[in-house]
């Protein structure tokens, strides 16, 4: 009865769905800034390939892209928090500088307002990148001040400050303050140069960036199609800079549920790069990168591929396997891999992350972890393909996933009982440890959840047998997990974290009914009975109550 029940069970387990490894842990220690510029957009696309397991990792990644302040033409990357898009977006941005940058370079009346002008913006734009917002607001509205009483308040340098200054407050988050200053920087653009000016589109682009980061998509929308009518006709239909507003609205189209639409303008904008010469540029492997979302969700698996094996030759080459970018890259061809079955090559590719991970981080680092988990789950998914065949390797297979597995429950107990010993840290939800923590805890009751299917699973390959000793993996895994929920730090995390709480709910049933449906009432002991009837009261607890 009790193989019968857990070959069922078996039979039911797919490959798993993709992981999304912890990409916020790339960009610990950025300070939160913004995209800044003058009238010229940035490249933001997917980041971090947003694949996932059976059960996903939160992922949130903030946006970065290129600031051009005041008179100063050194294009400088800051990563911009406000626009952290939850389950997709962004990454790094590069733009084609155009737009008021000759204005500022051009006639300038020489006075004491103008000298002004320039430094203000200068030290706003310092400050801004350290990360000072409140200190490079003072500078960046004296230097608009100063800009209407030397240019006149209808000047083009009262738009690019009117821009810094909104951009600044959309880093802030003061979105009430920033749209009133792109209208009014648009407004002054229009006036001077007329609707169609390169210029207007650029500021319109700018807009439309805001509006994407509110999730305001009509409106946004039409700011790109505006900007990208007026970049073609003024450009040209083949210019980068015309590409990079046609990524965006086909971003914005992707948002809206127009998949078709929004496919064909970013692979046309992919197409515009390559011809160009940057097909291996950064902003292409972004745009693709992108695509190959859109491709995953609509689970066309061979393209993605294709793509990926792109993605991934060109990292290697100009970065080399001791970039984190190449790891990922090589990671996510790896799971694409793994849903299509390919697991010799998803294996080989994996452990050549694991290893460049080790080199990269800690050893006890929760990508390391992470890592782990990922391999424990293609070699038990290897396993159930050998085990009619040849069962001595499908065990072996099994013995290396149960490794990888429990040291990767080690390193996530690691990173939470380092961090349990202060308490008061958990209140800090924002903090790039409090983000490691919620990782560590998701990547722990993963593992525990795969522990107990790999006990599941190696029951099986031993029913020949008469007998079989208590399933200790499970009971193990059952009660690591319930005593979760019993150690206060980590019962916070539980609690506070929505995500973390439906992960642990899934590992907690999932863990429970391993144990009550594969083993006959004879076989339980009153340990395990017990665990079982502790595990359903935190069910209970944690559940919404049905009135």
């Amino acid at each position: 009865m009790w193989i019968r029940r857990a070959s069922a069970l078996l039979r039911g387990i797919r490959c798993p769905r993709r992981f999304a490894a912890p990409r916020m842990l790339l960009r610990a220690g950025s300070a939160p800034s913004s995209s800044l510029t003058s009238y010229c957009g940035s490249d933001s696309g997917f980041s971090w390939n947003k694949h996932r397991l059976d059960l996903m990792l939160g992922i949130i990644i903030s946006g970065q892209t290129v600031i051009i302040l005041g008179s100063n033409q050194n294009s400088v990357f800051a990563q911009d928090a406000s626009v952290a898009e939850q389950a997709t977006e962004n990454d790094q941005g590069q733009v084609h500088v155009t737009g008021l940058r000759k204005i500022e370079d051009g006639s300038v009346i020489s006075n004491v307002h103008t000298s002004k002008w320039r430094i203000f913006t200068d030290n706003g734009r310092d400050l801004f990148l350290k990360g000072k917002l409140d200190e490079a607001e003072k500078f960046f509205q004296a230097a608009l001040d100063e800009a209407t009483k030397g240019f006149g308040a209808k000047d083009p340098h009262v738009a690019s400050s009117c821009n810094n200054l909104a951009e600044l407050y959309r880093v802030k988050k003061a979105y009430e303050k920033a749209e009133p200053l792109y209208l009014e920087a648009i407004n002054i653009l229009e006036d001077t140069f007329g609707a169609d000016d390169v210029r207007v589109g650029a500021a319109l682009h700018n807009l439309g960036q805001f509006y994407l980061a509110l999730r305001k998509l009509e409106q946004a929308r039409k700011c790109y199609e505006r900007a990208l009518k007026i970049k073609g006709r003024v450009l040209g239909y083949g210019h980068t800079e015309y590409a990079d507003t046609m990524y965006h609205l086909g971003r914005v189209l992707h948002l809206q549920g127009k998949k078709k639409e929004a496919e064909d303008l970013i692979r046309e904008s992919i197409r515009i790069l390559e011809e160009a010469g940057l097909g291996e540029s950064a902003t292409c492997i972004r745009r693709m990168r992108y695509l190959t979302q859109i491709l995953l969700n609509s689970n066309r698996l061979a393209e993605t591929e294709n793509f990926q094996r792109k993605i991934l030759h060109i990292l290697e080459l100009s970065k080399g396997w001791d970039s984190i970018d190449t790891v990922i890259a090589a990671e996510n061809l790896a799971l694409t891999l793994q849903s299509l079955g390919n697991l010799i090559e998803a294996k080989e590719l994996l452990e050549r992350c694991l290893v460049a991970r080790q080199k990269i981080f800690p050893q006890n680092h929760v990508q390391v972890a992470a890592n782990m988990l990922q391999l424990a789950r293609v070699a038990m998914l290897n396993s159930n393909n050998l085990r009619k065949l040849k069962v001595s390797e499908a065990s072996s297979e099994l013995d290396s996933a149960k490794l990888l597995l429990n040291t990767s429950v080690r390193i996530a107990k690691d990173i939470l009982g380092s961090s349990g010993m202060n308490q008061n840290s958990f209140k800090s939800s924002h903090s790039e440890g409090e983000k490691d923590r919620h990782v560590a805890l998701i990547v722990q009751l993963q593992s525990l959840d795969s522990l107990g299917l790999l006990d599941v699973q190696s029951r099986e390959l031993v029913e020949a047998r008469e007998t079989f000793e208590y399933p200790f993996e499970v009971e193990h895994a059952l009660r690591d997990c319930i005593s979760i929920f019993k150690e206060p730090c980590t019962r916070s995390l539980v609690l506070d974290a929505p995500n973390v709480k439906k992960e642990y709910l899934s590992c907690l049933k999932h863990l429970r009914n391993l144990a009550t449906t594969t083993m006959e009432e004879s076989q339980k002991s009153i340990v395990l009975q017990e665990l079982i009837d502790e595990a359903q009261r935190i069910e209970a607890e944690l559940l919404p109550r049905r009135h």
